[in-house]
């Protein structure tokens, strides 16, 4: 829907003064996570998904369910384990005995049949099952036998691994990793933080959050966001990005050559961009500048770069590869 200049400075007044009030109520549960909390919500509200990755006991699932409690939506979650099977998630047709005595098969809806779903795990459960999100994260459906079956609306996986953890775990394929809109790192708490999460966690009082919007706000503010306006030459600057991340490429950094098997496809830099006018809109802009693409970058950039096999070996980090790019 189109606005008036008018008439989208007050909605995306409304935006700002909404997504405010979110951040507010998720930082009373979530301590510190600056980057993590601002990446959840900007995936729900741009309906986009999220890949957490964090050591063990970094508050990554607690993120994942706090999320879910201030939003008046649906929420599931599926706890990943070998053994996991894509029915589990999707569901699958059972035998059902009608009043009359009658059999008919009947569809039993899995677990993604919600409006936030969280993945615990994620990298726990078989290549097969992970790709049965493939359709769900992309379409917003899930094809079961020959009929499509719609999920909620609004729609996001909040999707947790445990980056140190390698045995019994099974890596993400690349056309997985590219579904995620964002992926962030829950950091460890610094000094002050840990000492009002000792106190939080082992005290008798606990910390109540509430709902303090509604699916359809949510729906409408994704709608706002995307009439944000983005000039033509920073269109061709997220471009340049994806051309220096590929190691073909005339201009790509040395670094990119020597580590990059392949770098960021053309789903990434839309995800840059969309990212960006959500950075615009929370910060009560109609245009998107330079600083919202920098900013949001790392967040939505650096899970579609895959190092070859000598940068994994020497452990390149991505974060600095990425931030070789963007100068």
């Amino acid at each position: 829907m189109a606005y008036s200049r008018e008439e989208l400075m007050q909605l995306v007044q409304g935006v700002a003064s909404d997504y405010e009030k979110l951040e507010n109520e998720l930082k009373k549960a979530v301590i510190g996570q600056d980057e993590a909390v601002r990446t959840a919500l900007a995936a729900l509200i741009l309906g986009g998904h999220v890949l957490v990755e964090g050591l063990p006991g970094t508050g990554k699932t607690f993120l994942g369910t706090s999320l879910s409690q201030i939003v008046t939506l649906s929420s599931t979650r599926i706890q990943c384990t070998p053994d996991l099977m894509p029915t589990d998630i999707i569901g699958t047709y059972v035998i059902m005995e009608t009043a009359q005595g009658r059999r008919a098969f009947e569809f039993q809806k899995g677990p993604i049949f919600g409006s936030i779903v969280l993945v615990d795990q994620i990298n726990r459960t078989t290549p097969r099952t992970q790709s049965a999100m493939l359709e769900a994260m992309e379409q917003g459906a899930v094809t079961v036998s020959s009929e499509v079956f719609d999920l909620p609306s609004p729609f996001t996986v909040i999707a947790t691994q445990n980056p140190l953890e390698q045995e019994g775990t099974f890596p993400l394929p690349e056309a997985q990793v590219d579904r995620f809109l964002f992926q962030t790192k829950m950091k460890m708490p610094t000094g002050a933080e840990m000492t009002q999460i000792l106190q939080r966690a082992t005290g008798a009082e606990k910390v109540m959050i509430r709902s303090v919007m509604d699916g359809k706000r949510v729906l409408k503010m994704r709608d706002i966001i995307r009439n944000i306006t983005i000039s033509d030459d920073l269109c061709q600057w997220c471009v340049a990005v994806m051309e220096k991340s590929q190691p073909t490429g005339a201009k790509a950094p040395q670094s990119v050559k020597d580590f990059v098997r392949y770098g960021i496809g053309p789903r990434g830099v839309q995800g840059l961009v969309l990212a960006a006018k959500f950075c615009a809109a929370i910060e009560t802009r109609l245009e998107v500048t330079k600083n919202d693409l920098t900013k949001m970058a790392l967040q939505t950039l650096r899970h579609r770069i895959f190092l070859n096999f000598r940068g994994e070996a020497e452990g390149v980090s991505k974060d600095e590869i990425l931030g070789e790019i963007l100068k």
